[in-house]
């Protein structure tokens, strides 16, 4: 997790040192901050310890970043949200519903042969609930990659939390 200048061309800049370092984003998210002019980008890179560090003192380089916090071990909350377009019929139409109710999502659209449904949680809920709908015909899945905090007020990549360290130098 990274919290970063809220300004054009940063988010361009920080997937570019991900392509030439040869890291691969698996999930990205980047939204607005509690902070005024800072942004919160979480990513999810896959590898070890050691790619981890090298993904963390790189982003450290960008001028544009301000701090840099590794959240894999941390005890954290992390969530995904989904938006699913799913074929109905007015036969199978009750039973993809009452599916919606179990997994405590919501169904923002509906047309004739269609409903799209939100589903927020984590990565096991989102891909369990795609499973189950397939058999429907799952038509489109928008998904929007994890986004997490940090549990409590004892850690935190916030500005004014003095315990996280912030940019070298």
């Amino acid at each position: 997790m990274a919290l970063v200048q809220d300004k054009p061309g940063v988010l361009n800049r920080v997937a570019s040192m991900f392509r030439r370092r040869g890291f691969n984003i698996s999930s990205l998210a980047v939204g607005h901050s509690e902070t005024q002019g800072l942004s919160r980008m979480t990513f999810v890179v896959e590898g070890d310890e050691y790619t981890v560090e090298q993904v963390t003192k790189q982003l450290y380089k960008l001028i544009d970043v301000v701090k840099v916090s590794d959240i894999s071990k941390e005890d954290v909350v992390l969530r995904e949200l989904a938006l699913i377009k799913v074929r109905t019929t007015p036969s199978t139409r009750p039973e993809v519903l009452q599916l919606v109710e179990i997994f405590r999502s919501n169904v923002v659209d509906v047309s004739p042969d269609s409903v799209i449904i939100e589903v927020t949680g984590d990565e096991d809920k989102v891909d369990s609930l795609l499973r189950i709908l397939k058999p429907f015909g799952v038509r489109e899945v928008m998904r929007t990659g994890r986004v997490g905090l940090m549990r409590g007020m004892v850690k935190s990549l916030a500005m004014d939390d003095p315990g996280r360290a912030s940019k070298p130098g």
